[in-house]
């Protein structure tokens, strides 16, 4: 096996790129481990729909990167905190759902450093009651890479506020919070130490060497050159981070001032593919110039924003006002 350096890299669009493109690109006679820590961002699982696993205004907010992977599973937050694993090999067909095969070096490793870590449910790592890692798979081509994340020093009110939890995976894991039931290998360790010091350990226990004689493979700057640009066209692409997000049919119901108004939104590709509007509100005009005039447009905020920039919402809704209607279509509280 041999590592991967990623030059320090927190982007998360490099960092998905560098993975994709090993996976693709790499000699397929080696195996190769990438570590790489990534600034505050939201890592969509391939098949979710991007839009209900947010919290779009903490997002904003706090600058927080949303980038889809190519690995299904649910969404995770990263930060400077989290330390991600990715051990990319050849894929030998019945291995794609045995997680313990590839996590179970990461354990090892984690039991050395005084942390009692295992393997529980699909593909979770915990210590006690507690997860502190999650784990997923992509194959392509007789290859494959599985990469975990590894909650060390993570903000953990981020963990919470970031995603967009739904109430029925709460309930079937019998626990009532994100808060509640992750947890900060830190908390665990023996003795204090950065997320660079622990990262520096793994590496020595995962290739039983000193870190500084870990075998490696280089890249090229044609290779680094590649990454970018797979960066630019995919991981840094609104279609692919929003638009493919799986279809959704989105209701919601408010009561206003102005009366009650009810929305349906059939969302497709991140698009709004059809929009009907209900209600008991007093307008003069027909909702269904409004209605015309989101459909087609991206589900996103400045998009809704830019729509309705010259429309005088009274005319349809009464006293409804234009931050009351896009926090109903985008289901905010």
């Amino acid at each position: 096996m041999l590592f991967l350096d990623n030059r320090g890299i927190t982007d998360p669009a490099l960092n998905l790129a560098l993975e994709e493109y090993a996976l693709r690109h790499l000699p397929a006679d080696d195996s190769y481990l990438l570590f790489y820590i990534n600034e505050p961002s939201i890592i969509i699982g391939k098949n979710q729909n991007t839009i209900e696993e947010i919290n779009a205004d903490f997002v904003r907010d706090n600058g927080i990167h949303v980038v889809r992977r190519l690995s299904g599973g649910g969404a995770v937050y990263h930060d400077l905190g989290n330390l991600n694993f990715s051990f990319i090999t050849n894929d030998e067909g019945d291995s794609f759902h045995q997680f313990a095969k590839i996590t179970q070096p990461v354990i090892d490793a984690l039991h050395k450093l005084g942390v009692k870590a295992e393997l529980t449910g699909r593909n979770d790592i915990q210590v006690g009651e507690r997860k502190i890692s999650g784990n997923a798979r992509f194959a392509t081509k007789g290859r494959m890479f599985s990469h975990g994340t590894l909650l060390f020093d993570s903000a953990m009110d981020n963990v919470a506020s970031a995603l967009r939890v739904k109430p029925i995976k709460i309930e079937s894991k019998g626990t009532k919070s994100v808060r509640s039931r992750v947890a900060n290998i830190s908390e665990f360790l023996d003795r204090p130490m950065t997320t660079e010091q622990f990262r520096t350990e793994l590496l020595r226990e995962l290739f039983h060497c000193e870190p500084e004689d870990v075998p490696r493979y280089g890249l090229s700057e044609q290779d680094w050159a590649a990454v970018t640009r797979l960066a630019d066209e995919r991981y840094r692409s609104w279609d692919w981070n929003y638009g493919l997000s799986p279809k959704c049919n989105i209701e919601n119901i408010r009561k206003f001032a102005s009366g009650i108004v009810d929305v349906r939104l059939n969302v497709e590709d991140g698009r709004m593919a059809g929009v009907k509007i209900f209600g008991d509100f007093f307008g003069a005009y027909d909702v269904a110039e409004v209605e015309q005039l989101l459909t087609g447009i991206h589900y996103e905020e400045e998009a809704i924003r830019l729509a309705l920039e010259s429309v005088q919402l009274s005319r349809y809704f009464g006293t409804l006002t234009e931050e009351e209607f896009i926090n109903l279509l985008l289901l905010r509280d």
